[in-house]
């Protein structure tokens, strides 16, 4: 990514991963392996990309931050902070320039009667940087935690700021699945067990749609309902680095790089 200090950079992000591991809390969701290795390098090459001629210490504790902290229950937070104080020492961070984003985000509030809150911002924010570096990502809350109205202005606030021309971003489409109210066969797809001819399921015909669509919109598979072993089994291959759907009518479906697959629970 053009990094001229990359092996002290990867040094630091070796260090951080190894004192989160021993230090914070121990939770199912955590993880310290390549994935999020392969995710923090990602956010980097995308600022780097961004802002050139920043300092590279400040750029690559920008993207510790936006991977790492909207997956860290609130006690570990401050532990995190420490890590990087330590690691990073005398490093001040930019404030990030959400000015556009925010003027949008409180016009689509106004517009649903939601009041935007500094925590509702925040979480906001967390989620719109995490959609730009993973493909997969999981909203995690207790019912009326306000999961389904962050994503929705979030989109809201995409599609006013491409009707603005604002920070090149594109509209969004939303497809929105419950894979717990219908039975697998429906949810992937089944042969039929007379004629044995192949019958597409909700998800492999929506998966299908937004993997052709050429435009430059970004297209969100939204799975609002419980996450069990069941169903989410096949999910393997599309959540890992081949982002392929494989059907049991051995068509595999290339996902598009305008896609993120979202699981809200």
């Amino acid at each position: 990514f053009g990094y001229l200090e990359a092996r002290d950079m990867a040094r630091k992000l070796v260090a951080t991963y190894k004192l989160c591991s021993e230090q914070l809390s121990s939770q199912s969701h955590y993880d310290y392996g390549m994935r999020a290795v392969i995710s923090v390098l990602r956010a980097a090459g995308a600022v780097k990309l961004k802002f050139p001629d920043e300092d590279e210490s400040v750029l690559m504790l920008i993207s510790l931050k936006d991977v790492n902290l909207p997956k860290f229950l609130a006690p570990d937070i401050p532990l995190f902070n420490n890590i990087l104080s330590d690691l990073f020492p005398g490093v001040v961070l930019p404030e990030p320039d959400y000015d556009h984003m925010r003027a949008s985000v409180m016009k689509e509030c106004a517009k649903a009667n939601l009041q935007p809150t500094p925590v509702f911002m925040e979480k906001l924010f967390q989620l719109y940087e995490m959609i730009l570096v993973r493909h997969g990502l999981m909203l995690v809350g207790y019912s009326y935690g306000a999961k389904t109205c962050i994503y929705q202005m979030l989109a809201g606030a995409l599609n006013d700021l491409k009707a603005q021309n604002l920070l090149d971003e594109n509209k969004v489409k939303i497809v929105v699945i419950n894979p717990k109210s219908i039975y697998m066969g429906q949810l992937y797809g089944q042969f039929d067990p007379v004629s044995h001819e192949w019958q597409d399921g909700v998800l492999a015909k929506k998966f299908r749609e937004c993997a052709v669509d050429t435009s430059p919109d970004r297209k969100w598979v939204m799975f609002d309902g419980p996450v069990d072993a069941i169903w989410i089994e096949n999910m393997n291959t599309v959540l890992d680095d081949n982002k392929k759907l494989c059907l049991m009518s051995g068509e595999i479906i290339q996902m598009s790089g305008t896609m993120n697959m979202i699981f809200e629970v």
